[in-house]
Formats: C-alpha cells, structure tokens, sequence
C-alpha cells in the first residue's frame, strides 16, 4: 500500500508517517518510481506506536516496541528492552501520582480551613492564613 492509503487505516497523516520513518521507526520501501510502499506489518508497527502515544509514552520510549515487532515477536512488549520501558514509565507515573496526591491534600486543608472560617465570620477573628505559597 502506499502511504496515503497507510495513514488513513492507520488513522494519522502522511506527514506524520515522514516523520517516523526519519526517526527510524518507520521503513519505507521505495518502488522503481520513488514511491513510499507499506505491508501489513507496518500497519502493525504505526498502531503500536500510536497506542503508546495515546498513553502518554513520547515517540523515543516507542522504538523498543517498535524494534521487538520487527524481531518477529507477536507483541511489541515481548522484549526485556519494552518491558524495561515500562517499568521506567510505571516509575513516572506513581511519582507523578505522589505529587499530585500531595498537593491534592494541601488543597483540601486549604478548603477545610477556608470553610471554616467562611462559617464562623467572626468580626475581629484572625485572618486565614495561605498555606500554599506567596507572601500573605
């Protein structure tokens, strides 16, 4: 198939597909006249790159996927070098997770107190205090 033809089942564009194939991630076979031609399997490789891409993976973290299909592995995770990467990714997220659970907690003291305070409106009470940074 040719690469209109690839980017349209594989739900993307020809520019994106150039741009894979400068990355190395993408071979593309030329025929006698110049043309870019597809099989099956790069089909395969494009809906593994753009899976990975859709969970947050950039395009770098793709290529050991990318790099098993062509092995002839029946899944693109088959491979210590993805399953590595995965890892690594895992080892990102449950940080990123840990972040944002501590600002979600600084946030919900934030309110709790700002509730309180609301409530009680005390003529003369103290002033709330921001918790979250700045100069008061």
């Amino acid at each position: 198939m040719r690469i209109g033809e690839l980017a349209a089942r594989a739900g993307t564009t020809t520019r994106t597909l150039r741009y894979y194939e400068s990355r190395g991630l993408l071979p593309a076979r030329r025929t006698g006249n110049g043309y870019r031609t597809y099989d099956e399997s790069d089909l395969r490789l494009l809906r593994q790159i753009r899976t990975l891409q859709d969970f947050g993976f950039d395009l770098e973290e793709t290529r050991p996927f990318v790099e098993c299909l062509r092995a002839g592995h029946p899944e693109g995770d088959s491979c210590p070098a993805s399953l590595a990467v995965y890892r690594r990714k895992l080892g990102e997220l449950d940080s990123l997770i840990g972040e944002l659970t501590t600002v979600r907690d600084t946030v919900a003291r934030q309110l709790a107190r700002a509730e309180l305070a609301a409530e009680a409106e005390v003529p003369g009470g103290p002033e709330p205090v921001c918790e979250l940074g700045g100069d008061p």
